[in-house]
């Protein structure tokens, strides 16, 4: 990875970060990688070793990460919102050291806690001596699994230079979508512009003030842009891309956000933490319809479902059998419909309702539902049911108080003008709290 820092040294002046109004250049990030590396070699964190490091994006946080990956440790990124508990991470991976930033992201202190992991991939990861880093999953479906990377090979697919850009990185630093989007920033000598609070207010006026020219988003936080109109209220007019991922994007809110921003590009992204996040090519024609691969990956299509070999895959799970087959094929679980090279993701094979034999995405009918007036948003969802296996169930916020016979009534009439009668939801709930978990990411359960 020396690669990178001979790259941050090649433009010392350019800003790399502003976070809270401070701003870090790239000379400034070097320094504090070597001095970080200096705190590292002094507690004598030894090469292969598991070293936690709490904390959000920060330059400081993203330089002790550096620092650490220089040392050859094995990084487990954590936040004080991790999709996993704590605890359970640690008991996975190990701890031998943990690095705990203060909420300002700046100062780091480091403890020795010598909680070793008698795991076999990991001892087998040391005899490589490359420097790793430990990812987890979010349990959604089971048991958080531990994701281990070789943080060398994570890093070589941004060795081509890019254009730079400005851009606030939105997944979070313990996510692989989040240590992807900062490695592409600062890999293309852009500017990373952090934003402690991923509210849609925060958001807007971040893009304001710096001039944010990408926007990497999920779809529920774009749907809940599009629901408040802030967007109108602030000058956004600085960017230049808005992605999306991590979920399927109801084409509801594609069509409002193509219709608020007409001179952005809309690219649609598509990624795993198991294999890395692909190159792609939304289609021009505002459809959800995507091309990805690109160098480094190859993709096929079994019995409607998306299978990825990628040279930048994982090492394997921590704690759970490899779901790779023998040629190196992942199967995504992502259900998808095919068009030549290009692919509609349907949504995930544990999101799919099966009502009596018949198949039901959710984002299919939520798009549906998101157009009508009065909801501000909405998660579909399966509920079990003895006579029909599941019956579709959508849990609805409203703008104004409305009684949930009326919004039923409602929902019904449009779903049916639209979709087949089995895809109606058979009830519908009221919610009063968001839809949508701390990662502004949809949360389909009762």
């Amino acid at each position: 990875m020396e690669w990178l820092i001979e790259r941050f040294q090649s433009a010392p002046e350019r800003i790399a970060f502003i976070h809270e109004d401070r701003e870090v250049s790239y000379g400034g990030v070097v320094s504090s990688i070597d001095v970080f590396y200096q705190r590292v070699q002094a507690a004598v964190i030894q090469r292969g070793q598991t070293v936690v490091v709490l904390g959000d994006y920060s330059p400081e946080v993203f330089c002790m990460i550096m620092a650490l990956c220089r040392n050859g440790s094995i990084v487990i990124p954590l936040t004080r919102s991790s999709v996993v508990e704590e605890s359970v991470a640690l008991a996975v991976s190990g701890c031998e050291w943990y690095v705990e930033f203060d909420a300002a992201g700046r100062d780091a202190t480091i403890t020795h806690r010598g909680l070793k992991s008698d795991n076999a991939l990991l001892n087998e990861f040391r005899q490589r001596g490359t420097p790793g880093m430990v990812l987890f999953s979010s349990g959604s479906t089971g048991k958080p699994k531990g994701i281990l990377h070789d943080f060398n090979q994570v890093t070589e697919k941004f060795r081509k230079q890019r254009n730079p850009v400005v851009a606030i990185p939105f997944l979070m630093i313990d996510h692989f979508g989040g240590i992807n989007t900062i490695l592409a920033i600062t890999s293309s000598l852009g500017t990373v512009v952090t934003v402690a609070d991923r509210s849609v207010p925060n958001i807007c006026a971040a893009i304001e003030k710096y001039k944010v020219e990408l926007l990497p988003a999920t779809p529920s936080f774009l749907t809940l842009m599009m629901a408040s109109n802030l967007q109108n209220q602030y000058d956004l007019s600085s960017l230049k891309r808005i992605t999306y991922g991590t979920e399927v994007m109801p084409q509801s809110t594609l069509d409002r956000v193509r219709a608020q921003f007409p001179g952005v590009d809309l690219l649609q992204t598509y990624g795993l933490s198991e294999v890395g996040v692909l190159r792609s090519q939304s289609r021009e024609d505002g459809s959800l319809w995507v091309r990805v691969g690109g160098e480094g990956f190859q993709t096929k299509v079994v019995d409607g479902v998306l299978w990825i070999k990628s040279q930048y895959a994982m090492v394997g799970y921590l704690n759970a059998p490899s779901e790779f087959d023998a040629d190196g094929w992942f199967n995504t679980q992502d259900q998808v419909e095919v068009d030549g090279d290009y692919f509609r993701i349907l949504g995930r094979v544990t999101d799919l309702i099966n009502v009596a034999g018949q198949k039901v995405y959710p984002s299919e009918v939520e798009s549906v539902i998101l157009e009508m007036d009065n909801v501000q948003d909405v998660a579909v969802f399966g509920e079990k049911h003895a006579m029909l296996g599941n019956i579709v169930v959508a849990k609805v916020v409203v703008d104004t108080p409305e009684t949930a016979d009326s919004l039923k009534k409602r929902i019904r009439q449009e779903c049916l003008a639209h979709l087949a009668p089995f895809k109606v939801p058979a009830k519908v709930i009221l919610a009063e709290g968001p839809l949508h978990s701390t990662r502004q990411k949809k949360i389909r359960r009762a």
